[in-house]
């Protein structure tokens, strides 16, 4: 399996820094799933839902209101202007982090 390193960073510091499966985006034109060996690209955020997949299928929301994500294929990292948690692993890194 092909990793994806995803980092989620807002004011407040470092909310979220691990590998995942795939992350699903609000780009400002539309929702984009960015999987492993995805193309480079930069995309402003609108507010709305990032849905993280980790390795074990088990998924983390969270929203946002408005940010920047940085593609490359084996990183994203997403610059939000705030963000709150929203369901998933209660036992998860992000779920104690916001």
């Amino acid at each position: 399996m092909d990793k994806l390193h995803l980092e989620i960073v807002t004011p407040q510091g470092q909310i979220f820094n691990d590998d995942v499966s795939s992350v699903v985006l609000p780009g400002s034109e539309g929702e984009f799933g960015v999987l492993p060996n995805h193309a480079s690209l930069i995309s402003l955020l609108k507010a709305g839902i990032i849905d993280i997949e980790d390795k074990h299928k088990k998924h983390d929301v969270v929203a946002i209101n408005w940010g920047y994500a940085k593609i490359d294929e084996g990183k994203v990292v997403i610059l939000a202007d705030g963000a709150v948690y929203v369901s998933g692993n209660s036992e998860s890194e992000l779920a104690n982090s916001l």
